[in-house]
């Protein structure tokens, strides 16, 4: 896993850790895009481009925001390969790239560098870019979705995700998962040290614990209406029982051994629009073949055989 330093790529660098603890990086554009000319990039069909990688959870929500909204016509897409080698991300021939008909990269890197030739930092999915600046916008993915659920309405309006009589339950939900399990899974499976993995595959548990619980009373995060909040968390449970059970050790428990949130988990890939964000194999390839400390021999498993499609029973949650 490398990452540039002062706009020059080391391939030498490892996963960020402390004391064997993973440690995530944090992202370094932080642009807002705005409806009313109030920053330095307005909502404009057409003007935007999004890069992602299917087998990145942080870029699948983007993916989804993108396409729930309506806003395929107005921002473009980008997708890269499975494979994260020395040269990171990259678009090569392989079923499911959408090459780079923006900036014409063949890596990743080559974006961030042409939004700041002196970048330090990991090149990381999902990027967010505005063609007419030719600079990064943003690549947090919390962010991100949070523009497109609320500063393009006057260019497709589509379902609100952030009702404004939700947004504080909603913030503290995606807040309450993000740790736990979103970075959680994360921190199971690049722990170097026996702690380090106890801790955060203990805290995972709990937390799914703690939601499976909540699930049982309502049928999502925050109520009767899908939010942003789900659209944070689905990414990281489709996932699971097929990566992170296996290859991250999170291994206590399947997605599928508890009730509500293997029903909700179905209910959620059962919206219209979600399943075609899905890309199964590049999620395993990715995971598998990329992290040769964690797979040496890069064997990507069979299974496990996972039915998305059958009925979830969700209807009766709510309330």
């Amino acid at each position: 896993m490398g990452m540039m330093v002062d706009g020059t790529w080391k391939t030498e660098a490892d996963i960020p850790r402390e004391n064997g603890r993973f440690r995530r990086s944090t992202t370094s554009f932080r642009g807002w895009i705005s409806p009313d000319g109030s920053t330095d990039f307005p909502a404009e069909a057409g003007r935007y481009h999004l890069y992602v990688a299917w087998a990145c959870p942080w870029a699948h929500r983007t993916a989804i925001l993108r396409r729930l909204k309506g806003l395929e016509d107005a921002i473009g897409l980008s997708a890269v390969g499975s494979f994260m080698g020395d040269d990171g991300w990259a678009f090569y021939d392989e079923p499911g790239v959408i090459p780079d008909a923006v900036n014409g990269a063949h890596f990743l890197r080559e974006v961030y560098a042409k939004a700041d030739p002196g970048y330090t930092g990991r090149v990381t999915t999902p990027v967010l870019w505005d063609k007419e600046q030719g600079t990064i916008v943003n690549n947090e993915s919390r962010e991100i979705i949070r523009m497109m659920d609320t500063e393009f309405g006057g260019i497709a309006p589509g379902p609100d995700f952030y009702p404004e009589d939700l947004r504080g339950e909603i913030d503290a939900t995606i807040d309450a998962i993000y740790e736990p399990i979103n970075n959680g899974v994360y921190r199971s499976g690049f722990a170097t040290t026996q702690e380090a993995y106890e801790e955060a595959v203990t805290e995972l548990f709990d937390a799914l614990d703690h939601w499976e619980d909540v699930l049982s009373t309502r049928r999502y995060l925050c109520g009767d209406r899908v939010t942003e909040a789900d659209w944070c968390l689905f990414p990281t449970l489709v996932r699971f029982d097929a990566v992170y059970h296996g290859h991250f050790k999170c291994n206590l428990r399947r997605v599928v051994d508890y009730p509500n949130l293997w029903g909700y988990l179905r209910d959620l890939y059962q919206y219209p629009g979600v399943a075609e964000t899905i890309n199964m194999d590049h999620i395993k390839r990715h995971y598998y073949r990329s992290h040769e400390s964690v797979n040496p021999t890069r064997i990507v498993p069979r299974g496990p055989v996972l039915d998305f499609s059958g009925p979830h029973g969700r209807e009766r949650s709510s309330g």
